[in-house]
């Protein structure tokens, strides 16, 4: 740590070390589910620091660690806009098919 008390990296640039988002998936066949945050200068730092705060009881079977700055997500805030599309494609939904007499299990 310098004397601002910012990380230094290992090679010896200063500044906050980046943020990492954390996703854990807890039994085999379940999809990884993002369970938290942590700051560390690389991905190795990440994965160990995510294993030690989030998968302290052995809750998890795999761990993903994936720099925040590289998700890009849209707002909520433009969600109607972003999402309408898919509404009016009429054929997305089961009201445009009619089912078959006999077919069972639908």
């Amino acid at each position: 740590m310098s004397e601002r008390g910012e990380r230094t990296d290992r090679l010896g640039a200063e500044g906050p070390a980046p943020l990492w988002e954390v996703f854990v998936r807890a039994r085999r066949g379940l999809a990884h589910t993002h369970v938290g945050s942590l700051h560390a200068p690389d991905a190795e730092l990440a994965l160990h620091n995510a294993r030690d705060l989030y998968t302290r009881r052995q809750e998890g079977v795999s761990i993903w660690v994936v720099p925040a700055s590289a998700i890009t997500a849209s707002s909520p805030d433009e969600k109607d806009a972003f999402f309408d599309p898919a509404a009016d494609k009429v054929y997305r939904h089961p009201t445009f098919y009619e089912v078959p007499e006999g077919a069972a299990h639908l």
